[in-house]
C-alpha cells in the first residue's frame, strides 16, 4: 500500500516597498512561527506570500513583476501556492483578481487573520510585539501608528492604509522590551505620520509621552524618528531630544515642495514661510540635529519659477539628508483630477538637478566631519569593509561609515568610536579609536 508523502510546507515571505511593509511582514512571520509553521524571508519556500507596495507607478510595476515571476515558478512546479497581500492588493484587488487570476488568494492590508487562516495558522492576539525581525540584529522598526488622516492631494496611502490609528503606549513599550531582549539596540520609529501620534487615543499629540516611556527600556540605546508631518509638529519632542541622549539628533520630515502655489495644490496645510520657520526652530532647539527630507518634482502645474524657488531653497537650507522623487499620477487621489502636464524627461531632469545640489551640500558637510570622532553602530561587514552609521544616519537611506576590515576588527551589532579620516559625497571613511 502506498503512503502519501507528507511534504512539510515552507512559507517564503517576500517584502516590497517601505519600512512599514517590512514591519508587517515581520508580524506575519512571528504569527506563522508561533503557529508552528516553517517560515523564511526572501529565501526558498514552496508557499510564497508577496507583501506588495502600491504607492507609485514604479513600486506597482515591481509588485506586479514579482507576482508574475513567482507564478512562473508555480507553473514550473517550483512553488505550490502564491498569496498576495499589502498595499497593491488592498488598492486594486478586483482588478488583480481579473487580470492575474492564477494567484491563489489576494488579501488587503487589514486582513492578517484571514491570510493566516489561508496559510493554516490562527491569529494569536496574545502575540503582541512578537515579530521575526528581518533587519540586522542591532536595529528594528517600531510602527507606532497605522494609516493617515492628512488630505495630501498626491498621496494614495489613506486609500490603502485607512484612517490614522495610534498604537497604545503600553503596547509599544512591551514590544520595545521584547526587541531589546532579543538584542535590538536601536528603534526606528515609523508611521505614516508621527506628528499625529496619540490624537485619536489620548485627544492630544503624545509623541513626547511615548518617547519618555521608550527611553526607559533597558538595552535600547538609540531611538530615531521617521516620517514626521510638518503641520502641527509637537515642539516638546525637541526639548526631549536635547535632554535625552537615547533620542538621536535626527528627524525625517518629508516636506515635498516649498513653492506656495504647489504646496497649496498639494493640500499640505502650510506655506514656505511657515516651513522655513519650523526648520529654523528645529536648528535653534537642537543645533546638532540632522534633518532628512524628501521632495517631489514635476507635480501638476509646477512651473519653472516654482522649481527655481525649490532649488534656491534647497541650496539655502543645506539639509543634511535629502531624497527626491518624480511625481506619479495616482488614480483616486485629489491630484488625479489635475492634468499631469510636466513631461517625464523634465521631471527626471529636475530630480537630477536637485540631487546634484544635494550631493555638493552633502560632500561639504561630510568634509567638516574629517578629524572628528563619532560613536557609530556597526551594521554589517561587506567586502573589505565594516559598515557603520552615526546617530545622524538612518539604515538603508543615509550615509554610511566604512572601516577597512583588513586593518581593523569590529563586532557587528556593537557600538564603536570611529575617527573620520576621509569623506566622499555620501560616505565617510574612518578607523576605530580605543
Amino acid at each position: 500500500m502506498r503512503t502519501k508523502s507528507l511534504k512539510k510546507n515552507k512559507i517564503n515571505v517576500v517584502t516590497l516597498g517601505c519600512s512599514k511593509n517590512v514591519y508587517d511582514s515581520e508580524v506575519l512571520m512571528g504569527q506563522l512561527k508561533a503557529g508552528g509553521k516553517e517560515v523564511v524571508h526572501e529565501d526558498e519556500g514552496n508557499i510564497v506570500v508577496i507583501n506588495t507596495c502600491g504607492f507609485i507607478n514604479n513600486a506597482k510595476e515591481e509588485s506586479v513583476n514579482t507576482i508574475l515571476e513567482y507564478l512562473e515558478k508555480k507553473q514550473e512546479g517550483a512553488v505550490d501556492k502564491v498569496f498576495v497581500t499589502g498595499c497593491l492588493s488592498e488598492r486594486y484587488k478586483p482588478d488583480l483578481e481579473k487580470e492575474i487570476p492564477d494567484v491563489d488568494q489576494y488579501f488587503g492590508t487589514t486582513e492578517l487573520p484571514s491570510l493566516l487562516k489561508a496559510l493554516g495558522a490562527d491569529y494569536k492576539h496574545e502575540l503582541i510585539g512578537e515579530r521575526l525581525t528581518t533587519t540586522p540584529k542591532n536595529y528594528a522598526y517600531l510602527k507606532i501608528a497605522e494609516g493617515c488622516d492628512r488630505p495630501c492631494s498626491f498621496c494614495a496611502i489613506p486609500l490603502m492604509r485607512g484612517k490614522h490609528k495610534s498604537t497604545p503606549i503600553e503596547d509599544l513599550v512591551k514590544e520595545a522590551e521584547k526587541l531589546a531582549a532579543n538584542g535590538v539596540k536601536e528603534l526606528v520609529l515609523i508611521a505614516q505620520d508621527l506628528t499625529y501620534y496619540g490624537l485619536d487615543l489620548y485627544k492630544k499629540r503624545a509623541l513626547a509621552e511615548l518617547l519618555k516611556e521608550l527611553v526607559k527600556v533597558e538595552g535600547i540605546e538609540w531611538i530615531r524618528l521617521h516620517y514626521a508631518f510638518p503641520t502641527g509638529f509637537p515642539m516638546d519632542v525637541l526639548e526631549l531630544m536635547k535632554q535625552e541622549p537615547k533620542i538621536c539628533n535626527y528627524i525625517d520630515i518629508p516636506l515635498q515642495h516649498i513653492a506656495d502655489p504647489v504646496l497649496k495644490s498639494m493640500r499640505r496645510g502650510t506655506t514656505k514661510a511657515k516651513t522655513t520657520k519650523l526648520l529654523n526652530d528645529f536648528r535653534v532647539a537642537v543645533p546638532e540635529m540632522a534633518i532628512r527630507t524628501t521632495l517631489i518634482v514635476g507635480y501638476p502645474g509646477e512651473t519653472e519659477e516654482d522649481f527655481q524657488t525649490l532649488k534656491d531653497w534647497v541650496t539655502e537650507m543645506r539639509f543634511e539628508r535629502l531624497g527626491c522623487f518624480t511625481y506619479s499620477h495616482e488614480e483616486n487621489t485629489h491630484a488625479y483630477n489635475l492634468e499631469d502636464d510636466v513631461p517625464e524627461e523634465v521631471k527626471q531632469q529636475r530630480a537630477s538637478e536637485i540631487m546634484d545640489i544635494q550631493s555638493q551640500i552633502s560632500w561639504e558637510l561630510n568634509q567638516e566631519k574629517i578629524g572628528k570622532t563619532f560613536r557609530c553602530v556597526i551594521d554589517r561587514k561587506e567586502g573589505n569593509y565594516f559598515v557603520g552609521r552615526t546617530e545622524f544616519d538612518s539604515p538603508d537611506v543615509d550615509n554610511e561609515v566604512l572601516i577597512d576590515a583588513s586593518q581593523y576588527y569590529l563586532k557587528t551589532g556593537e557600538f564603536a568610536d570611529i575617527l573620520i579620516e576621509d569623506a566622499a559625497d555620501f560616505d565617510l571613511y574612518g578607523k576605530p579609536v580605543n
